[in-house]
């Protein structure tokens, strides 16, 4: 929908799965929303004090390996970015979304399972306008690892450059403007991925409990461990720029800008949404009319353009 209105789910969806570094069972709906409301997620497990938790940049723990969301009271949902990207990249402004335990499903690692039940479900105009955030002067910062950077633009572009020591990634790069369902089309198959011995590490340190061959891509050198191998020789940057849609997402609007990430991350990119919205004058919301509407994320998404996925 490019007409500058709002939307949400026509109808409510439902999975069942695990979560990556729980492993726990975990039972997720996506609720359609009201007009204004944004995306908020609630802890149907938690029967006592706040459950609600908003799906914004400053409630979130800064954690290495995932998003994670903390509200007032303490109460936490992890795994958020592959949902909050999957929302984005089909243009949904307002859904309320309930689990019942501490972590999203991780389901096959992707974005697909959340985008085929969201477009099948169908999206539905709301009576109130899209605003957005506009990015009105460069910000970037960086770590020792890497660094993220956001620039002025008239839609959402991504470039992403990841390097690691592991010949089945090595070096990647990649640029795609986000508009006419590009999302859909280009990254939201891409599955999470992860190294051999990182898995060790983290298995020997109690996380990626739930993880296994079929709901992440694991690499060993040159070798590719999962069933099926690749579903792109450049997945694993595809991956990285699904993360970033999602945690971009978390600014509470969609962003006009082009956001550039060498080596970044979730700590990185939720640290550069931090810096962006400190900056006097670096962000402005503006109301979208109806041709900045139709290069939103999400604008022009069809079910019929997804990758097939095994």
């Amino acid at each position: 929908m490019g007409n500058g209105v709002q939307t949400t789910l026509k109808s409510s969806v439902r999975f069942d799965g695990v979560g990556l570094h729980s492993g726990r069972s975990a039972r997720m709906v996506i609720h359609p929303a009201s007009a204004e409301q944004g995306i908020w997620f609630r802890r149907t497990d938690i029967l006592v004090g706040d459950s609600l938790i908003p799906a914004r940049w400053d409630v979130v723990e800064q954690t290495p390996l995932c998003t994670r969301l903390v509200n007032r009271a303490g109460v936490s949902l992890s795994t958020v970015e592959h949902v909050m990207a999957a929302l984005a990249g089909c243009g949904i402004h307002n859904a309320l979304i309930e689990v019942d335990g501490p972590e999203l499903p991780i389901l096959d690692g992707s974005s697909a399972p959340f985008v085929q039940a969201i477009l099948s479900a169908g999206v539905r105009a709301l009576p109130a306008q899209v605003r957005a955030f506009e990015v009105s002067r460069p910000i970037r910062v960086e770590t020792n690892s890497g660094w993220a950077a956001l620039a002025p633009s008239d839609r959402l572009g991504i470039t992403f450059h990841i390097d690691f020591p592991d010949a089945a990634i090595g070096a990647q790069d990649k640029a795609l403007d986000m508009s006419n369902g590009a999302f859909v089309r280009e990254l939201c198959d891409a599955r999470t991925f992860c190294r051999r011995a990182d898995v060790d590490a983290m298995r020997a340190n109690g996380l990626a409990l739930g993880g296994t061959l079929e709901n992440a891509v694991v690499v060993d050198g040159d070798a590719v461990l999962s069933p099926g191998g690749l579903r792109h020789a450049d997945e694993a940057v595809r991956h990285k720029m699904l993360d970033a849609l999602g945690d971009l997402s978390l600014a509470g609007a969609p962003i006009i800008g082009h956001y550039t990430g060498h080596r970044a991350g979730h700590a990185l990119t939720n640290m550069l949404l931090r810096e962006a919205f400190a900056t006097p004058g670096a962000m402005r919301m503006v109301i979208c009319d109806a041709g900045m509407a139709a290069r939103l994320p999400g604008v022009g998404a069809a079910l019929d353009e997804m990758p097939a996925v095994a």
